[in-house]
């Protein structure tokens, strides 16, 4: 399953995987803005890993 994933692919997961924790971690010190605000990222992050991906797709085929 993992070797259909690029590089990229993996990086940008790492990233969001990291930003979720970071919030909660941020949440449960007691900083629930800015928690909200890394936790935003998340979405953020994965959307742009599709937008990367399609664009490559569509290169490739």
């Amino acid at each position: 399953m993992l070797k259909n994933f690029t590089s990229s692919d993996k990086l940008l997961f790492v990233a969001a995987l990291l930003s979720l924790l970071y919030s909660e971690t941020l949440y449960f010190l007691g900083k629930p803005d800015d928690a909200i605000f890394i936790g935003i990222w998340v979405p953020s992050i994965l959307a742009f890993g599709i937008y990367l991906r399609i664009i490559n797709n569509s290169k490739n085929g």
